[in-house]
């Protein structure tokens, strides 16, 4: 065991220390200044640069692999400049196709702001429109008349229809009329509230269809059948003596009294409303003498 132990000292004592061994390479900094009017010339210096430092240069292979940096740097720059070009494009598309929208707004808004002009001259026309023989307006495919109780409103229809291909809606507010399949003759929001219990639809001579409204409000005048369609100026309406007759006394008298105050306006001469103002006003100044009424104004 003793020459064991001497064997494996001495063994031990041969070894070399890690501590000995040599240390690595340290890597080395290249620094040099760029000439853009002599690129050429920091290359150069890089090669004398490994020239110096290392064996690179000797290498057989090293010309190869210098060549294929360079075309490898070249083929990255060639990608970089066609994706700037690319995207200076698209650019430029956006913003020709923006300019085109823009242009295409612009037009737009002024067609709406003509088509608006236009609108309020046919309204302003329409509600000079005078009525019919039967205060309503006759249109190109229905007409309608009215009563201050009533409206009627007739459409035509191919002869022989039948009642089962007739559509006809009849809600407070609204009305549809037309044929099954087809597009409406009449949609849209009545003019006033009607009574729908006392609303009713028939087709007369198999070529017309006739609609009974009653008003809800039975004191006034329908300017138009369903609101946007053209308007009647109600105060041309002309509503028959023999229908006064059947009118109980005071609905008779209020009749009485919007015709007066229409032929009024018409002459330009005051309402009955305003004509009584004036009677109390003359009244009142007959019964103060002691004021002074030269700048009294009627409210």
């Amino acid at each position: 065991m003793a020459l064991i132990s001497e064997y494996e000292e001495e063994e031990s004592g041969t070894k070399p220390s890690s501590s000995a061994a040599s240390p690595p390479a340290q890597p080395s900094t290249f620094t040099a200044p760029f000439d853009p009017s002599n690129p050429l010339g920091i290359v150069e210096k890089l090669f004398d640069f490994l020239a110096a430092e290392c064996d690179y240069l000797s290498k057989d292979a090293a010309e190869k692999e210098i060549a294929a940096a360079a075309k490898a740097a070249k083929e990255k720059r060639r990608r970089k400049e066609e994706a700037v070009a690319e995207r200076e494009k698209a650019d430029a598309a956006k913003a020709s196709l923006s300019n085109k929208r823009l242009k295409e707004e612009v037009k737009e808004e002024k067609k709406k702001e003509e088509n608006g002009v236009r609108g309020k001259i046919v309204v302003s026309f329409r509600s000079q429109t005078v009525p019919n023989k039967g205060n309503g307006l006759d249109l190109d495919n229905y007409s309608w008349t009215q009563t201050l109780q009533e409206v009627t409103v007739l459409v035509p229809v191919p002869h022989g229809t039948k009642s089962r291909f007739v559509v006809c809606d009849i809600k407070k507010n609204r009305l549809k009329i037309g044929l099954k399949g087809q597009p409406p003759i009449i949609e849209g929001e009545l003019y006033k509230p009607i009574k729908v219990d006392d609303c009713y639809w028939s087709i007369e001579d198999q070529n017309t269809i006739s609609v009974l409204l009653t008003k809800h409000d039975q004191m006034e005048w329908w300017k138009t059948l369903v609101k946007g369609g053209p308007e009647i100026d109600t105060q041309k309406v002309e509503p028959e003596n023999s229908k006064l007759a059947d009118l109980d006394p005071e609905t008779r008298q209020t009749v009485e009294k919007m015709m007066f105050d229409q032929r009024q306006k018409q002459m330009g001469r005051p309402t009955s409303d305003e004509i009584q103002k004036q009677d109390i006003l003359k009244k009142f100044m007959a019964e103060h003498p002691e004021m002074d009424f030269s700048r009294a104004k009627i409210n």
